[in-house]
C-alpha cells in the first residue's frame, strides 16, 4: 500500500510537470502566433479618461453641431430629441428620474461612454473626438446642464456638474496588495 501511495504522488507530480511544460511550450515563439504590440499600438489602446477629465483628447463641440450628428447616427435607436426610441432615453422625462447617461457622477464618464460604445449599430468607437464632444454637448443641452452655444472641450467638459454628482458615494474598496 505504501508503494502505491508513492506511485500516486509521483504520477500526480509527473502530470503537473507535463502540464506546466505543455503550457510553457504553447507560449513559445515556435508557433508564431500574434506579435508583440508596438509602442504606437499601445498608445492607441491606452484611451483611459479620468473622472477629472485627465486624458481627454483635443477637440470641441456644441449642442448645435451635436444635434446634426445625433439625428444622423443616434435618433434611429434613441428616438427624436432623445426619447421614444427602442434604446434608453437620453433626455429628461416627466418621471423625475434622470435619463440613463446622467446617472453617473462625472461628465467625462458620459463622454468616454459615448466614445467607446456608440453608435451601437453603426460601429462603436468610430466617432471622432469632435463628434463625441458635440454629441455630449447636445445630450447635456437636452438635459438643461449647459446652454445651446456652450463649447465643450477638454477644459470645459470636466466643469459640467451632473445632477447625481452630489449623491455619488464612491465604493469602499480595500487597497489591493500583490
Amino acid at each position: 500500500m505504501g508503494r502505491w501511495k508513492m506511485g500516486w504522488r509521483n504520477a500526480v507530480l509527473l502530470a503537473m510537470i507535463m502540464a506546466a511544460c505543455a503550457a510553457a511550450r504553447a507560449q513559445a515563439p515556435a508557433y508564431k502566433l500574434g506579435t508583440t504590440p508596438t509602442p504606437e499600438q499601445i498608445r492607441a489602446w491606452d484611451i483611459t479618461i479620468g473622472n477629472d477629465g485627465k486624458g481627454l483628447p483635443p477637440g470641441k463641440g456644441t449642442a448645435d453641431e451635436g444635434e446634426k450628428i445625433y439625428n444622423e447616427k443616434c435618433a434611429a435607436c434613441h428616438g427624436i430629441n432623445g426619447t421614444g426610441g427602442e434604446a434608453p432615453a437620453l433626455a429628461a422625462s416627466t418621471s423625475g428620474h434622470p435619463p440613463y447617461p446622467l446617472q453617473v457622477p462625472f461628465a467625462p464618464v458620459v463622454w468616454d461612454y459615448i466614445r467607446r460604445a456608440m453608435p451601437m449599430l453603426i460601429g462603436p468607437g468610430t466617432l471622432k473626438p469632435d463628434e463625441v464632444y458635440s454629441l455630449t454637448a447636445y445630450l447635456f443641452y437636452k438635459n438643461n446642464l449647459i446652454k445651446e452655444n456652450d463649447v465643450l472641450d477638454a477644459q470645459t467638459l470636466p466643469k459640467v456638474k451632473i445632477p447625481t454628482h452630489e449623491a455619488f458615494v464612491p465604493p469602499a474598496v480595500k487597497p489591493w496588495k500583490p
